[in-house]
C-alpha cells in the first residue's frame, strides 16, 4: 500500500513555486525569497505541516548546493554563525510550542524591513568598518531560530553579511553552508515534535523533481549576474520577504 500523499490541487498550485523559490534562493540568486515558500504552502497547509514537507526538500537542495559553491565559503564567517545558528535551532525547538508561526513571522518581516529603510536612508559608506562580530552571533542565532520555525532563516543572517560586500559567489556559498548545517540539525527535533509522518515525507518525494530545478536555475544565473544587480535583487527578495512576513505576522 502506499503512503498517502496530499491530492488537493490547490496545496500544488502554491506548492511547486514556493520549492521552485527555495531553490533559486539556496543558490543565493534572488537569496531572501526562500523565506516565502513557508508562507505561501502556508495557504494551504498549516505552518508546522508546511515546513516538515520542505525539510526533505531542503536536504537535497543542500547537497547540490554545497557540491557546486563549498570550496567558495568564507571559513572565517562560518566559525561566527555555524554555532549561532546551532544554538537558534535549540531555542526553536524549545521555544516550538510556545511561540505562535505568525509572531514570529511579523518579527522576521519588521526587522527585514527596518534594515532594508537602514541601507536606504543611512547607505554604507565605502570605508565603513565591517559589522561587529558580537551582532554576527546574534544574528546567527535569529537565523537558527526563524529558520527552524519556518525556514526563513534568510533575512536575519543577510542582515550581518549584506553590509560586508562579499563577492556573490562567496556570499552564495557561504550562505549554502551555514544553512545546510543549520538544516541538517532539525531532523531529530522535527521527529521528536511529531512533524515527520508518512504524508509529509511521500508529499515531499512528490515534489523532489522541482528540488534540483530551482536550485540549478540559480547557480547559472548567480555566476554570471554583475554584483550590483546581484545586490538589487537581494534586496528586492528581502523587502517582498519582509512585507510578506509582516503581513502574515499582522493578519
Amino acid at each position: 500500500m502506499l503512503p498517502p500523499v496530499i491530492t488537493d490541487p490547490a496545496f500544488y498550485a502554491v506548492a511547486v513555486p514556493a520549492v521552485l523559490l527555495m531553490g533559486v534562493s539556496k543558490s543565493g540568486f534572488g537569496a531572501g525569497f526562500g523565506a516565502l515558500a513557508v508562507p505561501l504552502m502556508a495557504l494551504a497547509v498549516p505552518v508546522p505541516q508546511a515546513a516538515a514537507i520542505l525539510l526533505p526538500l531542503l536536504l537535497v537542495m543542500d547537497v547540490l548546493g554545497l557540491a557546486a559553491l563549498v570550496k567558495e565559503a568564507d571559513r572565517g564567517l562560518l566559525r561566527l554563525l555555524l554555532p549561532a545558528g546551532l544554538l537558534g535551532t535549540v531555542i526553536g525547538t524549545v521555544l516550538f510550542g510556545l511561540l505562535p508561526a505568525h509572531v514570529v513571522a511579523g518579527v522576521v518581516g519588521a526587522l527585514t524591513l527596518l534594515f532594508l529603510a537602514q541601507r536606504l536612508f543611512f547607505p554604507a559608506q565605502a570605508d565603513a568598518p565591517p559589522p561587529p562580530r558580537w551582532l554576527g552571533f546574534a544574528l546567527g542565532t535569529a537565523s537558527g531560530f526563524t529558520s527552524f520555525v519556518a525556514h526563513a532563516g534568510g533575512p536575519p543572517v543577510s542582515v550581518y553579511l549584506l553590509p560586508l560586500r562579499l563577492q556573490p559567489v562567496v556570499f552564495t556559498a557561504t550562505m549554502a553552508v551555514f544553512f545546510a548545517a543549520v538544516n541538517a540539525s532539525k531532523w531529530v527535533p522535527y521527529a521528536w515534535l511529531g512533524l515527520i509522518d508518512l504524508t509529509n515525507m511521500a508529499t515531499s518525494v512528490a515534489l523532489m523533481p522541482l528540488a534540483p530545478l530551482g536550485v540549478w536555475l540559480g547557480v547559472r544565473f548567480v555566476r554570471r549576474v554583475d554584483q550590483r544587480l546581484f545586490y538589487r535583487l537581494i534586496y528586492l527578495g528581502m523587502f517582498l520577504t519582509g512585507t510578506k512576513l509582516l503581513w502574515d505576522g499582522l493578519r
